[in-house]
């Protein structure tokens, strides 16, 4: 059977999402409805194939899924509130409004409670992946809701990412979302603690952004140590106990060269200084005292 999907917010995520929904929609069985404020992504949308409707509740009145992307939590609630207004009369179940933006970890379960009191099912979907992933479909999608909703919008979500993780019930997608990007902010300040350390030795901050995006693309970066399924002390006899403390032995090893370095270049590194202690804790090892390097490197193990 056809999916009739509505979208609402075509900003800079949103519109590329929206367009993906419009070309595939013979390949995946679709059909297209899109509303926005502004009128020249819709005029895009509509060349794409998609059908604008007139109002967020008429669009809610049309379809079968409701996907949106607007700015905030203030935003989604407005959004939410015309939306049940256009499924007035509908039947029960027949609207699965799905929530794409980054909103406060308490507001999914808020509006999941204001729309079942209209016999409207919600997900929240946030995404990962920025403009380039909605792009070409290969978004992260991370899902929370119940088997029902999940079910109903799945058809929809597929198109939009090459990843979707029904992460639990509803909230999970957010919550999920927040500590990806949580990881993900820290990282970027991270970065730019070894830019200082960098500028101050003397070296290209273009060539080390190219080092490390070439490097994280081999070994998966942060991402390459989450493996396990819980942040639970490690066994001695776990298979990751020698991995990570391998990985700890030379985190701390550079971590200590890094900072010393630092030191005498007279840049403040807090984060490195952080993570130096609590790497091998952070990993599951137990804490050891953190010591300053004063011999060479050997290359093996190197990144």
């Amino acid at each position: 059977m056809t999916t009739t999907v509505g979208f609402v917010g075509l900003g800079n995520i949103g519109r590329p999402m929206a367009l993906r929904l419009a070309q595939q929609q013979e390949a995946a069985d679709l059909e297209v409805w899109v509303y926005d404020v502004a009128p020249d992504p819709l005029a895009e949308a509509e060349r794409a194939g998609a059908r604008v409707a007139g109002s967020v509740a008429e669009l809610a009145g049309r379809v079968d899924v409701l996907g949106v992307m607007v700015r905030d939590d203030d935003q989604v609630r407005d959004v939410l509130a015309e939306a049940l207004r256009g499924a007035v009369g509908l039947e029960d179940d027949r609207l699965t409004v799905v929530i794409h933006s980054t909103v406060a970890p308490t507001t999914p379960a808020e509006l999941e409670a204001t729309a079942a009191r209209h016999g409207v099912r919600l997900l929240d979907a946030p995404v990962s992946g920025g403009a380039m992933g909605a792009t070409d479909g290969s978004l992260a999608l991370m899902v929370g809701g119940s088997d029902a909703a999940f079910a109903a919008a799945e058809p929809v979500l597929r198109v939009l990412g090459s990843k979707v993780v029904h992460a639990g019930p509803i909230g999970s997608g957010t919550k999920f979302k927040l500590a990806r990007n949580m990881m993900h902010f820290v990282a970027f300040t991270a970065a730019t603690e070894a830019q200082r350390l960098a500028e101050a030795a003397g070296l290209s901050l273009k060539d080390l952004g190219e080092v490390v995006r070439h490097t994280d693309a081999i070994t998966g970066g942060p991402g390459a140590i989450m493996h396990r399924e819980t942040t639970a002390p490690l066994d001695p006899g776990d298979f990751w106990h020698g991995v990570f403390a391998n990985v700890t032995s030379l985190g701390e090893k550079d971590l200590g060269f890094a900072i010393q370095l630092a030191h005498e270049l007279g840049v403040d590194v807090p984060l490195a200084e952080l993570a130096v202690d609590r790497l091998g804790p952070g990993l599951g090892l137990p804490t050891a005292a953190p010591t300053t390097p004063t011999t060479t490197p050997t290359a093996a193990g190197e990144h």
